[in-house]
């Protein structure tokens, strides 16, 4: 769709709504104990292995539920196909760098690669397969602002705390602090993405109702991680 002020407008606000959410569960995220804790300076290392193992199982099914998201996008917006088949190609061995700060913290590979997925993991993995699998699952821009804005915004606060409390060597927290620097970028295509499916009021009230349960499971996976 060509741009112009109907267009602007769609786009402004959808991410006027979007930013509600997030700072909603920005807030929702600092009232957890495991984020209440480290704010705090009573983080321990079994805080920090729980948190790598359960946020293994997210990053690991994050590719896959692009992968599919892009196999189910028309031929009518092949642009924001070939955009979340990139995103899935840059983050599909993610997954890995998180298993090698367990180890540099003192963790071993069978015991990251062995935990099970704690409820919310499992709640919001579920969530995130099933609207992949929709026709056209545009919602899903809706989670990726809320995922990737909290990479961009709290990965690498959160990293350097890590490494400050635990006194960890840099590459026992690199994963935050990598994506604290590379989800800025990735958020910067996100209104790019938000121009190829807009303006259309349903699908910007999916992108925003996908931002809200996105939040509320991701908030309630860190809620269950338990040291």
């Amino acid at each position: 769709m060509a741009d112009g002020p109907i267009h602007d407008d769609a786009v402004a606000d959808t991410l006027r709504k979007l930013a509600v959410v997030f700072a909603e569960f920005e807030q929702r995220l600092e009232s957890t104990p495991l984020i209440r804790k480290l704010t705090r300076g009573r983080f321990e290392i079994a805080d920090y292995h729980a948190f790598l193992i359960n946020l293994r199982q997210q990053v690991k099914d994050g590719a896959l539920w692009m992968s599919r998201a892009a196999s189910n996008v028309g031929e009518a917006h092949l642009e924001l196909r070939s955009t979340l088949m990139r995103h899935a190609v840059t983050e599909h061995r993610d997954f890995r760098l998180l298993e090698a700060d367990f180890v540099a913290s003192g963790g071993t590979l069978e015991t990251i690669r062995g935990a099970p997925k704690n409820v919310g993991s499992e709640a919001i993995s579920a969530w995130m397969f099933h609207e992949a699998s929709r026709p056209d699952p545009f919602g899903l821009l809706g989670a990726m602002f809320v995922i990737e804005g909290l990479g961009s915004i709290k990965a690498r606060p959160w990293g350097l705390k890590v490494q400050e409390r635990l006194a960890l060597p840099d590459e026992a927290v690199r994963f935050l602090l990598y994506h604290g620097e590379n989800d800025v970028e990735h958020m910067q295509e996100f209104e790019a993405m938000l121009r190829m499916v807009l303006p259309d009021p349903a699908v910007a009230e999916r992108i925003v109702t996908c931002a809200r349960v996105t939040a509320r499971l991701y908030a309630l996976q860190i809620e269950e991680i338990m040291a």
